[in-house]
């Protein structure tokens, strides 16, 4: 009898450790999952504990064979992961040498205006902007700041990637030292056309390509890892959310999809070539092979605070006690109030890291139903920002597929396809993430599985015309200009000095 094989998939987020396994037909037969906490040391600080973080996901991994039935094999596994999140170690005993920052953490951003580079020749050469969300200005930081980590990079023992390479890493015991370009791209010291480390930015951030990991494709033999007593290929890895638009069946140049997470990012596929938008990124999507014509690349664009606003208001301000209760306090909110949810500084396409979080509108009839809509609709406004210079490029989408923890919040969903016009389509099925990096995996190791695709679930259509969604996106966009200027304004009066 043939034993039954599986895909494992590690799916490391900003808020947990998971791991699923797939049969070849793309079901998920088993989970596990950790919680994953970050500390939050100081204003624009955000980081994990380097041991905890890698426990939560060597656990699930471990949860999830255990499982697995007698005798079944495990045929490959997959990572996907939050892509800037940075992690360094000694390559000689594995020990962290300082805390893994997070993508959210934004310490580095004095440093980053010491960068001789400008905004123009990072974006020409990463598709990216100037920001410390990205790894570069965190590693040349914990090089100036962390002197564990300044003496071993002077003894050549210093190793900085991604965590899914600081991951995958570990549980190779230190034989897998490798990164996909997807992942790459996102320290900001990767050329997005040549596909290499790029010498020039490596030089200006103080980073030496020798600690950093091998560029490998997408899909393909990338190692292997040790886990429950079992050997298993790696034969994917990818950023979570090119993870998602390949589970969601995006493939297509010109399809496009919304993953409303953590933060919420818009992309759309352009091909086999990135099409550079103002104010948006040019992402790297996943390379399929050895050939660098089997690329695709996306536009991109980012909210750095979308689950997190909410989040802030259900922490700080008791506002309400789970997410699914935002739905109905939405549609009991009776009066509309803007709020630019700029927790992290704003992302596409403003990228403004001084703009407060503000809002306006308040009266005394301004209640907490009408706070906890204002937020979401804040996300759905930054959103539109984009979406609005997409189809200016002559993109015409007119269906958006969405994703994630908060597309369950159905308040959101309408009023996004209200202020964009498209036609939103959320999906049956959540792990969109977890069901890309599965899918890459098969391909990686040489298997066309019989995957079953993303199942659609509810779908809203624009219930507002034209006129009155102008209306509002003039009047949100006169909001944010008018709060970007009083914010710099503030800060220069260092009188509300807080990130």
């Amino acid at each position: 009898m043939t034993a039954e094989k599986f895909i494992i998939v590690l799916d490391q987020g900003s808020s947990s450790s998971r791991a699923l396994a797939f049969d070849l037909g793309g079901n998920i037969r088993f989970k596990a999952q950790r919680r994953l906490e970050a500390s939050y040391p100081a204003p624009g600080r955000a980081e994990y504990d380097a041991e905890k973080l890698f426990s939560a996901q060597a656990d699930s991994l471990s949860d999830v064979l255990a499982r697995l039935p007698e005798g079944a094999e495990a045929a490959a596994l997959a990572i996907a992961a939050q892509r800037s999140t940075v992690a360094l170690w000694d390559k000689n005993t594995g020990a962290a040498l300082c805390p893994v920052l997070s993508w959210q953490d934004g310490r580095a951003l004095e440093l980053l205006g010491k960068i001789p580079l400008s905004n123009t020749r990072i974006h020409d050469l990463t598709g990216l902007y100037k920001t410390p969300y990205y790894s570069a200005s965190k590693i040349a930081w914990a090089l100036e700041n962390y002197p564990e980590v300044k003496a071993a990079a002077a003894e050549k023992r210093l190793l900085a990637a991604p965590v899914a390479s600081y991951i995958i890493w570990r549980l190779s015991g230190g034989k897998t030292f490798v990164i996909d370009p997807s992942q790459a791209q996102r320290t900001l010291l990767f050329n997005l056309r040549r596909l290499k480390w790029e010498p020039g930015l490596l030089a200006a951030f103080g980073v030496s390509a020798a600690c950093l990991p091998e560029v490998r494709p997408s899909m393909g033999r990338l190692g292997s890892v040790e886990a429950a007593g079992r050997k298993i290929p790696v034969t994917a890895m990818l950023g979570d959310q090119q993870a998602a638009m390949l589970g969601l069946g995006l493939e297509a140049a010109g399809s496009g999809a919304l993953n409303y997470g953590t933060g919420a990012f818009l992309l759309v596929n352009t091909g086999s070539a990135p099409v550079k938008i103002r104010g948006l990124l040019n992402s790297f999507g996943w390379q399929a092979g050895p050939s660098k014509k089997e690329s695709c690349y996306f536009t991109e664009s980012t909210v750095n605070s979308a689950g997190t606003a909410l989040e802030w208001l259900r922490v700080k301000f008791g506002l309400f006690a789970d997410i699914g209760e935002v739905d109905a306090m939405c549609r009991a909110s009776k009066n509309r109030v803007f709020c630019l949810p700029a927790i992290g500084g704003l992302g596409a396409p403003y990228w403004d890291f001084s703009a407060f979080t503000t809002f306006t509108g308040f009266s005394p009839h301004t209640d907490r139903h009408d706070v906890v809509r204002g937020v979401t609709e804040g996300i759905a406004y930054m959103v539109a920002d984009a979406f609005d210079l997409v189809k200016k490029k002559g993109f015409k989408i007119e269906d958006l597929k969405v994703s994630g923890g908060l597309s369950k919040i159905d308040w959101l969903l309408q009023f996004q396809a209200d202020i964009t016009g498209a036609r939103i389509t959320a999906l049956a099925e959540t792990e969109a993430t977890a069901m890309g990096a599965g899918l890459a995996a098969a391909r990686g190791l040489g298997l066309a599985p019989a995957w079953k695709a993303a199942v659609s679930g509810r779908v809203f259509t624009p219930g507002i015309g034209e006129e009155e969604r102008q209306n509002l996106l003039r009047g949100w966009r006169l909001f944010v200009k008018n709060t970007r200027r009083a914010s710099r304004d503030l800060r220069r009066l260092n009188i509300l000095p807080h990130n």
